[in-house]
């Protein structure tokens, strides 16, 4: 009963507390988020007009073929070892180490 006491009023402690609240984030004019106050942050609350927005794409920086192929061998080097790890459930005891306690003691 006393448990089950302590659990509701902790319960009740956290759900009581006040939400935590973050500061506001700015943008600058090229979009970019930034802290207010900084220098070339716009007001809280602006947003820069349509057309601004259809002028500045999302494009990716262009790779050349060397950064292509290094980035395909990384890639690759790390589905390799993923691939190697030995197989792990979990299920069975020789899954683990032997910890402290596991040998059966001598009678």
């Amino acid at each position: 009963m006393r448990r089950s006491t302590m659990a509701a009023g902790a319960a009740a402690l956290l759900l009581a507390a006040p939400a935590a609240m973050a500061a506001p984030t700015c943008d600058n004019r090229s979009g970019e988020t930034v802290r207010c106050g900084t220098p070339g942050a716009m007001p809280v609350g602006w947003t820069p007009s349509p057309a601004d927005v259809q002028d500045r794409h999302a494009v990716p920086p262009d790779l050349s073929p060397a950064e292509a192929a290094a980035l395909i061998y990384i890639l690759g080097a790390f589905f390799a070892l993923i691939a190697l790890m030995p197989d792990f459930d979990g299920r069975r005891d020789s899954d683990w180490d032997e910890q402290e306690g596991d040998r059966p003691r001598r009678r």
